[in-house]
């Protein structure tokens, strides 16, 4: 059986509708309990200005670290302890007086590492991006069949691959008073690799 085979692509667009901030405490002691003790009063400042602004399921705790911290000239001078956490929220204009009231009351132990735009339910796209990859897939075929004088019969196997949903970053400063968040349209791609026999 003579069979040519294709991979298509496809891809959908949405527009984003979760705010992802990720954070850290950060704070810098003598001693490793301090730094740690530190650390721990500012996450849990994060972490009660987060409720104010999105449900307690969506605050998660990501690293904590520990390292020695050192002075301009390279001397030992404490520990500095960094707790990480991610916060997701619906709503892009609390999340964006979500991260000017973390800056007003957590102060110089903030640090906002990015704030990143995701589809929350992705189910819908997914399913567009696969036909338009299908679509993709059947034209081609027929195109590489016409130019090889033949035509595209049955389907004979089919196998999906994709690619990730991009992550729209947009990289914040923990001096921000104020952030407008603007949503804009995410991609999400897919493909599909079809065999098709020839007649």
């Amino acid at each position: 059986m003579r069979t040519v085979t294709v991979t298509g692509q496809g891809t959908a667009r949405e527009v984003p509708d979760t705010v992802v901030v990720r954070v850290a405490a950060s704070h810098r002691a003598a001693g490793v309990a301090e730094a740690l003790a530190g650390a721990g009063s500012a996450a849990d400042e994060i972490v009660a200005v987060a409720r104010e602004h999105t449900e307690s399921r969506r605050i998660q705790s990501t690293t904590l670290n520990l390292w020695p911290a050192y002075d301009n000239e390279g001397q030992q001078s404490g520990f500095e302890a960094r707790h990480g956490l991610a916060v997701s929220c619906t709503d892009m204009e609390k999340a964006g007086a979500m991260i000017a009231a973390l800056a007003e009351r957590v102060g110089d132990r903030l640090q906002v590492e990015s704030v990143g735009l995701e589809i929350g339910d992705t189910a819908r796209a997914v399913q567009q991006a696969r036909s338009a990859a299908y679509s993709d897939a059947v034209a081609r075929a027929n195109h590489l069949a016409e130019l090889a004088g033949e035509r595209v019969d049955a389907v004979q196997a089919m196998a999906e691959g994709g690619a990730p949903v991009p992550f729209a970053d947009l990289a914040m400063s923990r001096e921000a008073k104020g952030v407008a968040i603007q949503p804009g349209e995410t991609s999400v791609s897919a493909s599909v690799t079809v065999t098709f026999s020839l007649v």
